[in-house]
């Protein structure tokens, strides 16, 4: 499946999950938050629209800069987070690539793990070049491929379980992909017409409780979640005692993992 059948399983993946997202895969994207608003020159006074906003941990940082800020979403129940995380913030629902503003009408814009969610990432990046005035920046993330061991861990969790991948797991149309490097993810923006592009690599180890770092996939959270709710009961008790397994070298003394990551961060300006 790929395009539209993309966006809808995207959308699927994370309806009603808000609660389950903030416990689990919603902590780990919290991480590049600040770094996202330097590079998109988000300060006081500036007007910037935050998607994907999630539970608005993004837009909420943003407030606390004196920005002014509009933060959507696709997903009723992120929504709902959102204004609670960040009461100052406008807060509507829309998905790339048509955003409900006319262009030109932000100074910024920033996306933090969004473009991977969507089946057609220079759409999605030619809105959010709309949306932004000449001089404006645009400020993106996205996690690199190859995975680095946090992201690795799933997979890896899942073959040593002998389970297969469903065939049927939706991916982006082979053209309209991109190379999850700092190098192809650079290029993606400067194919958008965008001045100034620069990307660099974030790492760090991201620290949470064994149980909680479950918890997202056990509530059917991304492709490893459908992959769970489509395991009988013994599959997934497979699944769970290899990830148990393979997560055991990266446990603190406490009890918590520390497992290292990173993210691709791109920034740019309008032309």
């Amino acid at each position: 499946m790929i395009d539209t059948d993309f966006d809808a399983h995207e959308r699927c993946r994370w309806a009603g999950r808000a609660e389950a997202y903030a416990r689990s895969f919603g902590r780990l994207c919290a991480y590049p938050a600040e770094a996202l608003l330097d590079a998109a020159a988000v300060r006081a006074g500036r007007r910037v629209i935050d998607v994907g906003t999630g539970p608005g941990t993004v837009a909420a940082a943003a407030l606390a800069r004196g920005a002014e800020v509009v933060a959507v979403d696709a997903e009723p129940s992120m929504l709902d987070a959102a204004r609670r995380a960040a009461p100052g913030a406008e807060v509507h629902p829309a998905v790339l690539p048509r955003l409900p503003f006319p262009p030109g009408d932000f100074d910024a814009a920033v996306a933090n793990f969004v473009l991977n969610h969507v089946g057609d990432p220079a759409a999605g990046l030619a809105e959010l070049r709309r949306v932004v005035r000449p001089g404006g920046r645009i400020a993106v993330t996205v996690w690199p491929s190859p995975h680095p061991p946090l992201e690795r861990l799933w997979a890896e969790a899942v073959a040593a379980a002998g389970v297969a991948a469903p065939p049927d797991l939706p991916r982006l149309a082979p053209e309209r992909d991109f190379p999850r490097t700092e190098a192809g993810l650079a290029g993606l923006l400067a194919t958008a017409g965008l001045a100034d592009v620069r990307c660099v690599t974030l790492t760090w180890a991201h620290r949470t409780d064994p149980e909680d770092w479950w918890a997202g996939p056990a509530a059917g959270i991304s492709a490893i979640g459908l992959m769970l709710e489509r395991q009988p009961v013994a599959g997934r008790e497979r699944i769970r005692r290899e990830y148990d397994r393979l997560a055991a070298p990266y446990r603190d003394a406490d009890g918590s993992l520390a497992l290292p990551t990173a993210a691709l961060l791109a920034s740019a300006r309008i032309r």
